[in-house]
């Protein structure tokens, strides 16, 4: 993680103040935060946000902590921090055999849950980077923004959303797939999925108005790169989340 592409952090608590607490730490300590009450609101934020940790308290209003947890761990890899006033070893036992990555016992000092974030996160980098595998990625993030595969939705390192057709969105992940590579107008025809009757030259058309989107300056752009008689190449670092929750440097190209 960096300073540009902050780690997205999500605390459910239906406890405001010990909320409020973990999110300024947090956020005072380089990391992006969403905040839910309860169960119902983390669905919300992890259907609209693609999120790196969660930290679960285990008493939550109309669902239990651990019940979430183990939903969460039925579907990702999602790491996650359960934190709880329970002290009975067979509570934590139990959180961790059901899915839950770490323990934190409350009280405890905001210094601590830091360090445990940081390092699970690392942890969970360090499980797909070596491998290798090119998982099917749930967003991307360069430069501070963000596109969520899932959502479709683009948003500025202001949090802003910028609406994209369904050409623009297939370009940019084309893009965001293969940051540094040169990708030739057959390639991109085929990823924005235009007919086949389609000239090469719409292509061009698209990346214009995709430039207009993302580019400080379309006439000059820093992202979307012209190759000529090749193609275009992204040129700009791009961290890929994929799905089993890790964000994974996607590479910069040297240009």
């Amino acid at each position: 993680m960096n300073d540009i592409n902050p780690a997205h952090v999500l605390v459910v608590d239906d406890d405001e103040a010990v909320r409020d607490l973990i999110a300024a730490y947090l956020s005072e300590n380089d990391m992006r935060v969403s905040v839910a009450a309860d169960g119902k609101q983390m669905a919300e934020v992890l259907k609209d946000e693609a999120i790196d940790l969660v930290v679960l308290d285990l008493r939550l209003p109309g669902e239990d902590g651990i019940d979430i947890a183990r939903k969460i761990r039925e579907c990702s890899s999602l790491p996650i921090i359960v934190v709880s006033g329970r002290r009975d070893e067979a509570d934590r036992v139990m959180a961790l055999e059901l899915g839950a990555d770490d323990y934190l016992t409350k009280p405890f000092s905001s210094r601590e849950l830091l360090a445990r974030v940081r390092a699970l996160l690392r942890r969970s980098a360090a499980a797909v980077a070596p491998s290798g595998r090119q998982l099917d990625a749930r967003a991307y993030r360069f430069a501070g923004w963000q596109l969520n595969i899932g959502t479709r939705k683009l948003t500025t390192p202001a949090g802003e959303n910028v609406p994209l057709t369904n050409g623009e969105f297939c370009l940019l992940s084309a893009f965001l797939s293969a940051p540094g590579r040169v990708l030739t107008r057959e390639q991109l025809l085929e990823a924005s999925r235009l007919y086949d009757d389609v000239y090469d030259r719409s292509i061009d058309v698209q990346i214009l108005r995709l430039r207009r989107k993302i580019e400080e300056n379309p006439s000059r752009p820093e992202f979307i790169k012209t190759e000529r008689g090749a193609g275009y190449v992204f040129s700009a670092a791009v961290e890929k989340l994929s799905r089993a929750g890790a964000w994974d440097d996607g590479g910069e190209a040297d240009r």
